[in-house]
């Protein structure tokens, strides 16, 4: 257990930091996905609906640099696509292998207001995906375990996750366009009160004119 809380650990930090990488270079980043041309959004999918899937897992991440990346609107579409196909290719996972987490030892540990639903019931897939860490993990367990029809366990994981990252998808392209706004600030304050900071900017403008193309 405790070598995946590490690993969980590790997961958010890597995940968190290359979403502020494609905070920070978003010109960057949104050349590069042009360059994928129409495989641009199936491969973000994708790559969400792997992530959110997995046991254990983190997407808070991805769902911001999807904001980031194709805008709030078509950000929260790929986001909650990705949902879905997690939500099926996760309960399959899990139907296809029960032993991947103690689950009676999990549902004992739930908090007392998460136990009054009965175990498997809508209710009770909601609110233990309220849960942070586990809560998603522990849901899809048991919606596999007790043979949820796969449609109720989507469903239910949508109602709870779609909102949150839709929210995190807009919240990444507000604050993109803040960091941005910023640098741009202080780009244009730096040239109006430091001229020694206008004169480099200025050479290095010159050198690149007259660089030769080869």
């Amino acid at each position: 257990m405790l070598f995946r809380r590490l690993i969980g650990i590790l997961l958010l930090v890597a995940s968190f930091a290359l979403a502020a990488l494609v905070i920070r270079d978003k010109p960057w980043v949104e050349h590069e996905i042009r360059t994928l041309g129409p495989f641009a959004y199936p491969l973000a999918i994708a790559v969400f609906a792997l992530v959110a899937s997995a046991p254990f897992s983190v997407t808070d991440a991805l769902a911001i640099m999807n904001g980031v990346i194709f805008g709030p609107v078509r950000g929260s579409l790929v986001n909650a696509v990705g949902l879905v196909l997690a939500g099926m290719f996760g309960y399959w996972i899990n139907l296809h292998a029960t032993r991947l987490m103690d689950l009676d030892r999990a549902l004992e540990r739930l908090p007392k207001w998460a136990k009054r639903f009965p175990v498997g019931s809508p209710g009770f897939l909601i609110s233990v995906r309220i849960i942070p860490g586990l809560g998603g993990t522990i849901a899809t367990a048991t919606a596999a375990a007790m043979r949820v029809p796969m449609w109720i366990h989507v469903l239910c994981m949508c109602v709870v996750a779609v909102p949150i990252c839709t929210a995190l998808a807009i919240g990444g392209d507000r604050v993109t366009a803040f960091v941005h706004m910023q640098e741009r600030r202080a780009g244009d304050y730096m040239h109006r009160h430091h001229p020694r900071f206008q004169m480099r900017s200025f050479f290095v403008h010159l050198h690149k004119t007259e660089t030769p193309k080869p």
